[in-house]
């Protein structure tokens, strides 16, 4: 064709378009090489690198290594301790309870028979709260309550739970994951009562749910036969064994053996005189009022019939013993155990129950002494030498104490042998020092925490609650004699006196339950557990701190 460049005619020849544009730089992808540049090589895996994945040149951690900040990106590591069959439940359980919920390891299970998708959580939430529920109405802990919350509910696969404990109300929430509806239940505890009987059958349970050897529908019946089941001791011998201990608390402080009759029939007239009232529907306030008069009017009497010196003295004993009898030293030493782990609201609440039980027995004991005095009664105050020179019949009388306390906390007849041995090791120690002229209060800390320390070894060997190693144990060392000391002046128009008598028992019944919590404490600290072969790493203090 006439008129027509040589060279596109050239490019025609080649194949080449005619209307095509050079590509412009704002057409050019993001990804793709300027020209000249050439393409990077192929990845050799197929998954591309991203910023989880390890780096080259680093290896991932092992589980041993727990306090890397690294997280891996299969995971969160599974804590070693935590994961193994043979450590306790209860410091498994603990563990997590005291960490924060966003650094909480899932621990290993054990293969279940169930389906995949496992019981329903209802039922398991359900289950947990019903034993959460028992624990706390047998005095244990707010935290072990937890802890074994814990333990079951991770038990039958409910990893994201949350239980809360209070003094009369238990919850928790279970949240499948980050975008499902969390499910949420509640139970109120109403009734209290002391079986420790029970309390060491919901333990056996959890240690058997938490090693994977209890079905649901097991657990569930179970669970109904220790309820079903009747108390060990009937109400007699119940009243048989708080005029024991409060004849065994008279020989403590210097009585004899008609002082022991004395005390043991005014505590037997009192516990009768509390279950009639408790018969009628009356609180406990007015239950521990009525139990306390007895003990008084018969110390009052037995002055108004002998007016000797040494008839004062049996009749403080006599009083003093009634009183050893009911002291709250439970509910104190549960108080005491809530504050020192952070769960203060709870602590709180056993502590103002505390006040008002101490309170009733005030009214109780102050209305018979402000009667006997009045009548004539001369009732002198620091007359008890707590049989110095005794020590023979002082150690038998701290252990019968024990063994009654055994009694009356319906306790195993397992534990009744380590219970009594233990209360007598703790007057032992305390004796032994306060005749070194120690003061009272160090001395009552260090046998008290010789009694946590026995405690928590045998629970931790047995599998079982701790309860039923230490109550008992501590009853010997129950602040009864500064306590009608401070009555008394009371009564007798000396306020100041009694008050600072009154504020040195609550300081030996503050020394009781530090003790044991610390005594406890140490045994979780520094002693190995039966299928372990370290303590513990790097186990925290509380469940609320300021972040130490």
């Amino acid at each position: 064709m006439v008129g027509q460049p040589k060279g596109n005619g050239d490019a025609a020849e080649q194949g080449e378009p005619e209307d095509v544009k050079p590509p412009s730089d704002e057409a050019r992808s993001a990804f793709t090489p300027p020209l000249g540049v050439p393409l990077p090589p192929a990845p050799e895996d197929e998954h591309p690198t991203s910023e989880f994945a390890v780096p080259e040149g680093l290896v991932n951690p092992t589980p041993s290594e727990q306090g890397s900040a690294f997280t891996p990106p299969e995971g969160i590591p599974v804590v070693g301790p935590l994961a193994k069959p043979g450590s306790p439940w209860q410091d498994r359980m603990r563990s997590l309870v005291r960490m924060p919920l966003a650094e909480r390891p899932v621990p290993e299970r054990v293969a279940r028979e169930e389906a995949e998708a496992g019981p329903p959580v209802p039922r398991v939430l359900d289950l947990t709260l019903r034993i959460g529920e028992l624990l706390l109405a047998g005095g244990e802990g707010a935290e072990d309550v937890e802890a074994a919350m814990f333990g079951v509910a991770h038990a039958y696969g409910l990893d994201r739970t949350e239980p809360t404990v209070t003094f009369t109300l238990l919850s928790i929430t279970h949240q499948p994951s980050l975008v499902d509806d969390p499910v949420t239940l509640s139970r109120t505890v109403r009734r209290r009562g002391t079986d420790y009987t029970r309390l060491s059958s919901v333990f056996r349970l959890v240690d058997d749910i938490t090693q994977g050897d209890v079905t649901l529908e097991e657990a569930y019946r179970r669970l109904a036969e220790m309820r079903r089941n009747r108390h060990p001791f009937s109400k007699g011998a119940l009243t048989i064994a708080a005029g024991s201990l409060s004849g065994a608390a008279s020989l403590l402080v210097g009585g004899d053996a008609l002082v022991f009759l004395l005390a043991a029939l005014g505590a037997m007239l009192g516990d009768r005189l509390a279950w009639l009232c408790a018969g009628r529907g009356l609180p406990e306030f007015y239950q521990f009022a009525a139990a306390a008069m007895p003990p008084a009017a018969i110390g009052v009497a037995f002055v108004l019939i002998d007016t000797s010196p040494e008839a004062r003295v049996n009749a403080a004993a006599v009083i003093t013993g009634g009183l050893f009898a009911l002291i709250p030293g439970r509910p104190l030493v549960a108080a005491v155990q809530d504050g020192l782990t952070g769960f203060y609201i709870t602590a709180a609440a056993r502590l103002l129950e505390v006040v008002y039980l101490i309170v009733g027995i005030v009214c109780g004991v102050l209305l018979v002494l402000y009667v006997g005095d009045r009548l004539g009664a001369k009732l002198t105050p620091d007359v008890i030498h707590h049989g110095n020179g005794r020590p023979v019949i002082q150690l038998f009388a701290a252990m019968l104490l024990a063994l009654s306390f055994c009694v009356l906390l319906q306790q195993e007849r397992s534990t009744v042998i380590q219970a009594t041995l233990n209360g007598g090791v703790a007057w032992l120690i305390y004796g032994a020092m306060t005749t070194a002229n120690m003061h009272q209060v160090p001395a009552t800390v260090v046998a008290a925490g010789l009694v946590g320390l026995f405690g928590q070894l045998m629970s931790r060997y047995q599998f079982s609650s701790s309860l039923p190693y230490i109550t008992a144990a501590i009853g010997p060392l129950l602040p009864g004699s500064a306590t009608y000391f401070g009555l008394l002046n009371i009564a007798q128009g000396q306020v100041n006196d009694g008050f600072e008598r009154l504020a040195t028992a609550v300081a030996l019944a503050l020394a009781i339950a530090i003790g044991v919590n610390l005594g406890g404490e140490l045994a979780r600290l520094f002693i190995k557990s039966p299928g372990r072969e370290t303590p513990l790493p790097g186990r925290r203090g509380v469940k609320r701190t300021r972040g130490f």
